[in-house]
């Protein structure tokens, strides 16, 4: 199997748990002080289901979908913009495997791999941007 399948299946078990992108966020601001500040004033609703999007735009990218979308995500997290450094990135692809380890009961160090080595590409191309 593909990494980028296995991802969607990954993912589509875990968006069936509906804490996942709770437990994400839980991870995700218990990392660092300066995720705690980017996230002091976001609406946490609108926040997962942008993340939901997100994530599935990162596999879509790694499938071949052209990067529009992760470039307009570049540009928005830019030095310039909302200023989104490109370490705090690793620190959120470490939260997602987490929470991902948790909610998908099916996650193995082979799905483990799969993940990182599919949404790092879109990642790279986000953190060109800043």
């Amino acid at each position: 199997m593909k990494p980028a399948d296995r991802v969607m299946q990954s993912y589509g078990r875990c968006c069936a748990s509906p804490a996942f992108f709770d437990t994400f966020y839980e991870i995700f601001l218990a990392s660092s002080p300066q995720v705690r500040e980017k996230f002091a004033n976001t609406d946490m609703s609108q926040q997962k289901l942008l993340l939901r999007q997100g994530i599935l735009n990162l596999v879509l990218y790694a499938r071949g979908m052209p990067d529009s979308k992760l470039r307009a995500l570049g540009e928005s997290h830019s030095r310039e913009r909302m200023d989104i450094r490109p370490e705090l990135y690793d620190l959120w692809l470490d939260s997602l495997l987490g929470a991902i380890g948790r909610h998908d009961p099916e996650c193995d160090a082979e799905t483990r791999d799969a993940w990182r080595e599919v949404l790092v590409k879109g990642i790279n191309l986000i953190k060109s941007f800043y």
